[in-house]
């Protein structure tokens, strides 16, 4: 066989020995007649033999001759254990290799990987030991094997003599395919059950791996550093070789145990320990693979989209979500809830209630989310100091104000009952003063109970601060949150689809106000409707919100047709209607003997809506006949808009 003539037990000693052998074994079995597999055999069985002897030959034209050891194939079925360690991050590295080491297993590894392992004092044995090939491009490659095996050519030239000699060239390829090779793949992905399988790494002189820890280049911190980076250093990050191991280990979990997660190490080296196996265990660490290889890809996937096209509605679209907890329940008892990170590239550093500090309280709820979300949405519009008060996703009180104490009695005031057992919200730090105003506060209703909350969301809290809300209650939710970066996409999730806009980032200032009307209004009158338009713009459809002097009076939400929300907003208003402000969150379809007179009979001032409807006429007349300012701004809800998807 030609394999012998090369096998481990007759390498030559010396250069010229292993050049004649290998001569005469291609003499006695001409190249050209070869069947692909004794073709594949002969260049595994030389490859080691032809790196040893041309090292020799070529130390004067390399600064760093590399020196390679033959092979040492290695099986789990006759009781020899690899373990294949290719970390970028190296947390606890040496926790993980001393294990296994003190298990028996001989750990195969990469570049700066084997060199922290031998820093903590951990035996290594390098991949081109195993593979008989340098570090493939990291600064040198081998061009031409076994005197004219050329790997790039997959032949042999004609005349062995004629073929070029043993040779280097310097490369470009930085070590991209260190470990893409048959005697690391194959000893991944061979089932250790099927006979073939096993023969056949025997025939090719290859070693099984019983366990493969690999995580990736950081491709998703370098492409959101701060300052970015430039295109072709994020390509250079998208990692190729780990992606294949993990995949390949992953497939083969039965055999393979695959490990991505240092938080993983410990459960790893107990399981190593004992000596019963549990394929749930091994799938588990399999799924977690393919999910990290998942997510990664997706990265690099949003990444590149930006870069070459930039539209925020590709045609595919994936979104990478990490769990962040279990909740006891969703949005009632009997269904079961979780919490999940977005983690796409546009939300690194983005902002949101996501990615809030919770420093004190119960844990989060499904319902406590959505109102803090709700609520911190709201509050981070206004530029003035500002407080904001929630419930059921809806804003019932707010209030600008240079004093934010004032600001913030004045938001609870405008609907004390609803106010009670919500979500208070900030947009500036919470110190000792608003604190225990938070604490003593009673309402306004009786002047005697202490205000009840279930959060408190503030961009930043004292220490002060901080120590007196802690005091308030145990359950007190106090959550420190970033606003919002505008430019997000939003997502809404409808039966087997997902609907997809900008975020609604318009402000007063983004919007011109038409006035349509014979009455202009004063200054203060538009400052009260661009108030009330930011108000109606976070509450549910149909809305109405009456505001004045920067804070609302009344709002109605939810109600099936907008006269109903009107009058639930008036009645929360009362006596302080007169010369005040109202915002539509869409057109009136009617306006004698509806909404419009009937606002405009309560006294008033100015009404902003977006207009559009074939009626807005009569909404002008009405107004021209009761002296009251309209305002159109042309402009939608976006709640207003889902409503009509989902009537269409």
């Amino acid at each position: 066989m030609l394999g012998t003539a090369a096998s481990a037990a007759t390498i030559p000693t010396t250069t010229a020995h292993a050049a004649n052998n290998i001569r005469r074994a291609f003499h006695t079995n001409p190249f050209n007649s070869l069947s692909s597999s004794h073709h594949s055999i002969l260049c595994a069985r030389f490859r080691c033999l032809s790196l040893r002897s041309f090292t020799a030959v070529s130390t004067k034209a390399m600064s760093h001759p590399q020196t390679l050891d033959a092979p040492h194939p290695q099986s789990s079925a006759t009781g020899n254990k690899q373990a294949l360690i290719s970390l970028s991050d190296k947390k606890d590295l040496a926790l993980l290799g001393n294990g296994l080491q003190e298990l028996g297993y001989t750990i195969v590894s990469t570049g700066g990987t084997a060199s922290a392992l031998e820093n903590a004092g951990v035996s290594v044995t390098k991949v081109e030991q195993l593979t008989c090939f340098p570090e493939m491009l990291q600064g040198l490659r081998v061009q031409y094997l076994c005197n004219g095996i050329t790997p790039q050519l997959g032949r042999m030239p004609k005349s062995i003599e004629q073929g070029p000699r043993y040779r280097f060239e310097p490369s470009e390829l930085d070590g991209r395919v260190k470990t893409l090779h048959p005697n690391i793949h194959g000893g991944i992905l061979a089932r250790r059950d099927q006979k073939h399988h096993m023969e056949a790494l025997n025939k090719h002189g290859i070693g099984t791996f019983d366990v493969v820890v690999v995580n990736l280049y950081p491709f998703y911190d370098k492409v959101t550093s701060t300052g970015g980076i430039v295109f072709d250093d994020g390509i250079e990050n998208i990692d190729i070789g780990g992606p294949a191991m993990i995949r390949a280990a992953a497939k083969n979990h039965k055999d393979v145990l695959v490990v991505v997660d240092s938080q993983d190490y410990p459960a790893l080296l107990e399981f190593l320990k004992g000596s019963q196996d549990d394929q749930r265990f091994r799938r588990k660490l399999a799924w977690k693979a393919f999910e990290h290889v998942a997510s990664y890809d997706s990265a690099v996937s949003e990444w590149l989209w930006k870069q070459t096209v930039g539209d925020k509605f590709p045609p595919s679209l994936t979104v990478p979500l990490s769990l962040k907890s279990s909740l006891r329940y969703g949005e009632n008892p009997h269904q079961q809830a979780a919490f999940y990170v977005d983690k796409s590239l546009s939300e690194v550093n983005a902002g949101g209630i996501a990615t809030a500090i919770q420093h004190h309280g119960k844990e989060m709820s499904y319902n406590n989310y959505l109102d803090a979300d709700a609520a911190w949405n709201c509050v981070s519009e206004f530029r003035n100091p500002t407080c904001v008060v929630v419930k059921h996703t809806n804003p019932c009180g707010v209030a600008s104000r240079d004093d934010i104490l004032e600001a913030y009695r004045l938001a609870v005031k405008a609907d004390p009952v609803s106010a009670f057992g919500g979500i208070v919200a900030f947009n500036i730090g919470v110190d000792e003063a608003l604190a225990k105003e938070i604490r003593e506060f009673r309402s306004p209703t009786d002047g005697e109970t202490r205000m009840f909350y279930e959060i408190v969301v503030a961009p930043k809290y004292t220490e002060k601060g901080l120590e007196i809300l802690r005091g308030k209650s145990k359950t007190l939710r106090i959550l420190e949150a970033k606003k919002n970066e505008k430019g997000k996409l939003s997502l809404r999730q409808v039966g087997g689809g997902w609907l997809a806009q900008d975020s609604d980032d318009l402000t007063p200032e983004d919007i011109q106000f038409n006035v349509v009307s014979e009455k202009k209004p004063q200054d203060n009158e538009l400052c009260d409707a661009e108030f009330a338009w930011l108000c109606v713009k976070h509450v549910k459809s149909n809305a109405i919100v009456i505001a004045k002097d920067n804070r609302m009076l009344g709002m109605g939400s939810g109600q099936p047709n907008r006269l109903e929300s009107l009058r639930i907003a008036l009645r929360k208003a009362g006596d302080e209607v007169k010369g005040a402000a109202l915002a539509s969150d869409a057109f009136f379809p009617f306006a004698w003997k509806d909404a419009v007179e009937e606002a405009c009979e309560s006294g008033i001032g100015v009404i902003a809506e977006p207009g559009g409807s074939i009626r807005d006429g009569d909404a002008v007349d009405c107004c021209n006949k009761y002296g009251v300012s309209l305002l159109l701004t042309n402009k939608l809800n976006p709640a207003v808009l889902y409503w009509t998807f989902v009537a269409l």
